[in-house]
């Protein structure tokens, strides 16, 4: 059972061959056995899966049906779910237990979707290589020696593994896109607005986006359509009909037109991974696809522009973390000062103070317009880079990262080093834009990932390519051995 797709789930419960109860106990147990090698999950709720499991097999039993309905799934670790510890992968948190369910669980959960429980990730999501954990580093089941990816490395090992079919993750600068790409998966970034934030503990407000994370475009599909629709909770929800993801994926590709930046194709790409993206745009052209090169010129401002933003939003939204009202708090304060000082050195890790103090720094008032404003001018010539190709192309198609997964531990001194493995992924964060990765071949042994990226609220276009992709290929079919 634990082989099976979500779409493969919900035409099985649907035909009445499993349970929901009977495929939660299966994948409860192979938790249980298998991820103290990967150290994907931070809590298991197996209570609350088995419980959900059971209210969703007596609604199929009366009449119901839905894709979701008796999937079971996990939660990246910074989603709010009610009574249920929501730690963010961080000391800070280690004791909060959330009093509300985050949007997308609440709307999960009402499509009956079942919960098995909170996967690990970067401390407040802040990391690629899923290494800054306050619960350890993640292992990737391709090689328990390399990183699975970050900052959402919990949920991408966990379904890399076939621990479950699908999770809920969160993409600030790649956290979705590249995770999926180290682990032979597929995830999305949606279009900024699309799905709520509203209860997903923030990192940068302005880049951060839940999306899916599963095997198949397919199954991305689906929850993406449990997740997707405005929320009047959250302000930068956008009140944007939701497609139906799933009828979409069948569309021809006769004549699509995508287009290949020469930017990604410098000095820093690994060749075998340059080699392996060239072999998936010629399946695509088999399937009808027309290639064009295009240019992204302000693409090598990406980085530092991203790394001036993204710490300048954290330093103002994890100010709300002093130790006063929930989350840790120092023992015995001297002071009110002492309090904060201490509450807040012990309870975030270095990665996090690192992006804290590059962030006031860079809002202080001596250096905002040298370097925040100027960050937000480069944000604005990359979104314009793309509107440009947009008028050229339907889809955009690259690398998903310039290397394959490097060794735990490799990148750990030299901070910079990671921040440029994003290179690739956080420009669809800086414009709001669709991001897709999806499995494209190996290199030592090692997944690949091609991205794909799309105008605004294009997902269903998104879906629709590499669902055609993956009809014609069986990158996605792998397993790691031992899982």
């Amino acid at each position: 059972m634990h082989q099976l797709t979500l779409a493969e789930i919900a035409r099985g419960l649907a035909d009445k061959k499993f349970s929901s109860e009977e495929l939660t106990k299966v994948l409860l147990a192979r938790i249980a056995q298998l991820d103290p090698q990967l150290n994907s999950f931070i809590s298991l709720t197996e209570d609350l899966a088995l419980q959900q499991a059971k209210a969703a097999d007596a609604r199929r039993a009366n009449g119901e049906s839905g894709a979701l309905l008796g999937a079971p799934i996990a939660h990246k670790d910074l989603f709010c779910t009610q009574g249920i510890r929501t730690s963010c992968g961080s000391k800070m948190l280690d004791n909060f237990k959330a009093p509300y369910d985050a949007t997308v669980v609440a709307k999960l959960a009402a499509a009956g979707a079942v919960t098995l429980g909170k996967t690990n990730m970067d401390e407040f999501a802040m990391g690629s290589a899923n290494e800054s954990s306050y619960y350890g580093a993640v292992k990737n089941p391709w090689n328990l020696e390399h990183v699975p990816g970050g900052s959402s490395g919990g949920s991408a090992a966990a379904v890399a593994a076939r621990l479950l079919p699908a999770a809920t993750a969160t993409d600030t600068g790649g956290s979705i896109r590249q995770p999926a790409a180290f682990t032979n998966l597929t995830g999305l970034k949606p279009t900024y607005g699309r799905v709520s934030r509203w209860g997903m503990i923030a990192y940068a407000s302005s880049l951060d986006q839940g999306g899916p994370l599963a095997r198949t475009a397919e199954d991305c599909a689906i929850l993406l359509q449990g997740m997707a629709g405005f929320d009047p909770q959250d302000s930068t929800s956008i009140d944007e009909p939701v497609p139906d993801y799933s009828a979409s994926l069948n569309g021809s590709l006769q004549g699509l037109r995508i287009g290949v930046p020469k930017e990604y194709f410098s000095a820093g790409l690994d060749p075998r991974i340059a080699d392996l993206v060239m072999a998936s745009v010629e399946e695509l052209k088999k399937l009808g696809a027309v290639i064009k090169e295009i240019s992204l010129p302000n693409m090598q401002h990406a980085i530092p522009a991203y790394y001036v933003i993204a710490p300048a939003e954290a330093s103002s939204n994890l100010s709300r973390f002093d130790g006063v009202r929930f989350g840790h708090r120092c023992e015995d304060p001297k002071n009110l000062i002492d309090l904060y000082k201490r509450s807040r050195g012990e309870g975030f890790g270095p990665e996090v103070q690192r992006r804290i103090m590059v962030g006031a720094y860079a809002l202080s008032a001596g250096y905002y317009d040298a370097y925040y404003l100027k960050a937000q001018k480069i944000r604005r010539l990359v979104k314009n880079d793309f509107m440009a190709a947009f008028n050229e192309v339907d889809i955009i198609l690259g690398p998903t990262t310039p290397n394959p997964a490097w060794k735990l531990g490799a990148k750990s001194s030299d901070p910079v080093a990671a921040y440029l493995e994003d290179v690739y992924t956080i420009t669809a964060n800086l414009a709001g834009l669709p991001g897709l990765s999806m499995p494209a071949g190996f290199v030592d042994g090692l997944p690949v990932g091609v991205q794909l990226l799309a105008p605004y609220f294009q997902e269903g276009r998104l879906l629709n390519v590499a669902h055609q992709y993956q009809l014609n290929t069986d990158w996605h079919t792998r397993t790691p051995t031992g899982f």
